[in-house]
């Protein structure tokens, strides 16, 4: 467990391995997107089963970063903030005053703590946020230095690499943790009429090859950041 939603139901976390870098993965931040959420149930069930894809790294997974609007079917939490938009990035007041959905300020909700402490006390070296989204604007949306594993994942996924999602995202969890924090970061976002078979089908080899990825070579940058750091999380 990594800590409670608003409504206090735990956010439980399955951490994978034992020594190596890290990778984060994450789903159902937005409660109305259920199958980010099952997707990431599924590399669980995965990883459970073949205990060699983590030999040399550690995985950590947070299927339902919002179970309060899973259980709704909402996108924000129980209190209506969307957590999404709810992370201390230097874009959160972008466009001018925080509005109720982006929350009363910065980190105001429970799950968005939890993540942030999840990232400073796990300090991954690679990062999935699922979502889903209209079909043609799914992708393999990068945010800091990501798009060599952006690209990595298309070539396993055919989903289209994305520099940026068309739309202004303050406070998006991106925000703080790609571009502020220079950690590599994916946000995933799935074809929103596939089923959770379809999304697991075609992403299975493409979540695969991001932990294959975080095995590998550290990123300088985030090599950089991480020593630059220490003692100081999140500067």
């Amino acid at each position: 467990m990594c800590g409670h939603s608003r409504h206090g139901d735990p956010l439980t976390m399955k951490v994978f391995g034992t020594a190596g870098p890290v990778v984060f993965i994450f789903g159902g931040i937005h409660g109305d997107e259920p199958t980010s959420a099952l997707l990431a149930c599924r590399l669980i069930d995965h990883l459970d089963a073949h205990p060699d894809v983590y030999r040399i790294c550690r995985v950590a997974i947070l299927p339902e970063a919002n179970p309060d609007g899973l259980a709704l079917r909402t996108r924000g939490n129980v209190r209506g903030v969307d957590l999404n938009r709810n992370f201390p990035a230097s874009n959160y007041l972008a466009d001018g005053h925080p509005s109720g959905v982006h929350g009363p300020y910065a980190a105001s909700e429970p799950e968005t703590r939890a993540i942030i402490e999840t990232v400073r006390r796990m300090q991954p070296a690679r990062i999935v946020s699922i979502h889903s989204i209209r079909r043609g604007r799914h992708g393999n949306n990068y945010d800091g230095p990501a798009r060599a594993l952006a690209e990595e994942m298309s070539r396993h996924n055919g989903y289209p690499v994305l520099p940026t999602m068309g739309y202004s995202t303050p406070g998006s969890f991106g925000s703080w943790a790609g571009v502020d924090q220079r950690i590599p970061t994916i946000t995933l976002e799935l074809p929103a009429d596939n089923n959770a078979e379809t999304c697991w089908q075609e992403n299975r080899e493409a979540l695969l090859a991001v932990i294959g990825f975080a095995a590998g070579p550290t990123d300088g940058r985030f090599a950089e950041r991480t020593t630059r750091s220490r003692g100081r999380p999140g500067k």
